[in-house]
């Protein structure tokens, strides 16, 4: 795997230590993650330089922003092939029991045959459910005791 600095940049993006302690950070989640998230785990990093930092990297293609519904925008580091085009485009999956949200990159999002007149721009494909740890302790909330007496 590339370093975070050649990471960035490939992205046209200039290594400041702040950006890779930012990008070090994101690379940590293993969900995508908020800005609240970011701004928790970098106390000592100011608000308006992580969104600067955020936003720098969307607009270079280094984040994806997914809209999941909760009314708080996730981010979410994209591959390096990723152009953030419509190809480029994957299924999100949002948690309904801990509310997080996890890219499905191996999941495309199914092709949609929009009439003549429609010109197709983004696409924002969120699925609710529960992930499989969730998943995995309902199951063992609802399992019956197996033990014999």
């Amino acid at each position: 795997m590339k370093s975070l600095e050649e990471r960035l940049q490939k992205r046209s993006i200039k290594p400041t230590s702040v950006r890779l302690l930012i990008f070090q950070t994101m690379s940590e989640f293993k969900r995508a993650f908020s800005l609240t998230d970011l701004e928790t785990e970098l106390e000592t990093v100011n608000k308006s330089t992580i969104f600067r930092t955020l936003t720098l990297f969307h607009d270079n293609l280094l984040i994806h922003t997914i809209d999941d519904g909760s009314g708080s925008m996730k981010y979410s580091i994209c591959s390096d092939k990723c152009m953030c085009n419509v190809g480029d485009l994957h299924v999100h999956f949002n948690c309904n029991r801990c509310k997080n949200t996890f890219c499905l990159e191996s999941i495309a999002i199914p092709p949609i045959q929009l009439p003549d007149s429609f010109l197709l721009e983004s696409i924002n494909f969120v699925m609710k459910g529960m992930c499989s740890e969730c998943s995995r302790f309902f199951k063992k909330q609802i399992t019956p005791n197996k033990t014999a007496f």
